[in-house]
């Protein structure tokens, strides 16, 4: 049986992103974030095409062996993405003529064997997330608060399995209900909201927005529980509930401390800011 698809993870390679999910219990790349960093070419999707065409060996190997994961597209929004695992990801490294190849093929199996260790010890993915946030610049008590908002979002979505909602649209829907009475919008909402594009919206939230998300996500999962909700349309209501309790608490705070809790703020500045002293 497959392990199921996780959230999308950002990896980092020579300061390009590359997306990467684990499927089958091991990591699988966004191809076109891969031909991108080895090739820097502005239309990739012209490349590929043009690579396949040129490598029929490749492009026969292709439909089998990069199929379409979902991740979290450009836009935000999770959608169908060609993948390849790290012996795919070799094989389309062969048709690229790019003095990045050899580091890149160091930084794959580096990944590769980092994923390997975590299956072994699962501690040390919890413990290289949290040293990626502290690389980023966030502090130690935001890494805390976020770190335990995933281990709550981790046990919803698992709630959510048991109680047949489908991953994916689904999984997406809820999330919506529940971000909507938490905070007054979707996610999709909140991301332009903060006027972010691809990121993740939650690595973009201060102290008490995380703790709003975690209340409303726990909560769901509390009622879920009691009340022994099964399918997506019990749960939609569920989701709703849960994202009321927390809605209710942060209207509360808002009318005893004079201040929104939603902020258009994000982290993008402070980064952007630490690169400039970093490259003085």
């Amino acid at each position: 049986m497959n392990r199921k698809i996780t959230t999308t993870k950002i990896a980092i390679f020579q300061k390009k992103e590359i997306r990467k999910i684990i499927h089958k219990n091991e990591w699988w790349f966004s191809v076109a974030d891969v031909v991108g960093a080895l090739t820097d070419t502005v239309d990739v999707r012209d490349y590929i095409k043009k690579m396949r065409k040129r490598d029929k060996e490749l492009n026969v190997y292709w439909g089998t062996n990069c199929p379409l994961l979902e991740m979290v597209a450009k836009d935000g929004k999770k959608r169908k993405i060609t993948s390849a695992n790290t012996e795919g990801i070799f094989r389309i490294i062969q048709s690229i003529p790019s003095p990045k190849a050899e580091p890149f093929k160091r930084w794959l199996a580096r990944v590769g064997y980092e994923r390997i260790q975590e299956i072994e010890d699962p501690e040390l993915a919890t413990k290289r997330t949290r040293a990626l946030y502290k690389a980023k610049g966030y502090s130690d008590t935001w890494i805390e608060k976020r770190m335990r908002g995933i281990e709550v979002r981790e046990t919803l979505t698992n709630e959510w399995k048991k109680r047949d909602v489908r991953e994916g649209q689904e999984y997406a829907i809820l999330t919506a209900e529940i971000s909507e009475a938490t905070f007054g919008m979707t996610p999709s909402e909140y991301q332009k909201f903060k006027g972010l594009k691809r990121e993740n919206l939650r690595d973009h939230m201060n102290d008490l927005e995380l703790i709003f998300s975690m209340l409303g996500e726990a909560s769901t999962t509390e009622i879920a529980q009691n009340k022994n909700a099964q399918g997506f349309n019990e749960n939609k209501i569920v989701a709703q509930e849960g994202g009321s309790v927390a809605g209710k608490a942060r209207k509360d705070l808002e009318r005893k401390s004079g201040k929104k809790v939603p902020t258009n703020k994000n982290y993008l500045l402070k980064a952007k800011r630490r690169k400039n002293l970093n490259n003085k």
